[in-house]
């Protein structure tokens, strides 16, 4: 909410670094609110059971396992910002690739997005490490906490471009003039190279909640070791690893035939 009147935009250029800045700004002010909340509501030190183990964590401590969670999002979120942005050299190469065909271009881009993914994996995995390291699993929880204590400015930012796309079609079969739609396609513009960061967001998240989700089932059911060799343990990773290509192949088949 406050990050919304720091940026006056003149230009059409301007609006997708305002947006950009908007979520740096509402970070930083989100890790000074937290730094603060930590420091007056949290006791010096406190004790949490780890799988049945005693540990002594501190408020510094947990303050940072919060903000390692919310800079990791934003790391996340200007990763998939710039792999998707036509701002970029990813998204233009992957243009140029079209001049050879469309086999090279389906190629192309699936290898960049196999490749986009490194940056934020490394960003989930030293979220996961030093939460971990300062306040076991629970500090895991609260990273993921963290990562989503901006998701407002970024889901929207992500809802920017087709709210802007929707007033251009009500003004497009409204008949208003022609430099009405030229601004809203300007803004819709604008809002479609943000729109990734909304996603990236909520993947991080994701990956970091479900984590701390089964550290807390394991803890529950006082499992002491969860064997892969198992063969129903490894029925359950392989079948899981499946599920997401299942439905994701359904969802392409379905928007295929519409």
């Amino acid at each position: 909410l406050f990050a919304t009147d720091f940026f006056e935009i003149k230009a059409v250029k301007e609006i997708e670094p305002a947006l950009k800045k908007q979520l740096i700004i509402s970070t930083v002010l989100m890790t000074i609110g937290i730094a603060i909340v930590s420091w007056i509501a949290l006791p010096s030190s406190f004790t949490i059971f780890n799988f049945g183990v005693q540990k002594v964590v501190k408020n510094w401590q947990l303050f940072l396992c919060v903000a390692v969670g919310l800079w990791a999002g934003l790391i996340i979120g200007f990763v998939t910002e710039y792999f998707t942005s036509n701002a970029y050299s990813p998204v233009q190469d992957v243009a140029d690739s079209c001049r050879t065909g469309a086999a090279t271009n389906v190629i192309f881009g699936l290898a960049l997005g196999y490749k986009s993914v490194i940056i934020p994996i490394f960003a989930i995995a030293v979220s996961i490490y030093v939460s971990f390291s300062f306040a076991a699993m629970y500090g895991i929880a609260v990273a993921a906490l963290g990562m989503l204590s901006t998701i407002a400015t970024g889901l929207a930012i992500d809802a920017y471009g087709p709210i802007s796309d929707n007033a251009g079609g009500i003004a497009e079969m409204a008949g208003m003039s022609h430099r009405i739609r030229e601004r809203t396609d300007a803004l819709d513009a604008a809002g479609n190279t943000t729109a990734a960061i909304g996603k990236g967001f909520a993947i991080g998240s994701a990956a970091l909640v479900s984590l701390a989700l089964f550290g807390a089932f394991v803890s529950r059911a006082a499992i002491s070791t969860v064997d892969v060799l198992t063969p129903k343990v490894f029925i359950g990773l392989i079948v899981g690893a499946m599920l997401p290509y299942w439905f994701s192949a359904m969802t392409m088949k379905s928007v295929g035939s519409a």
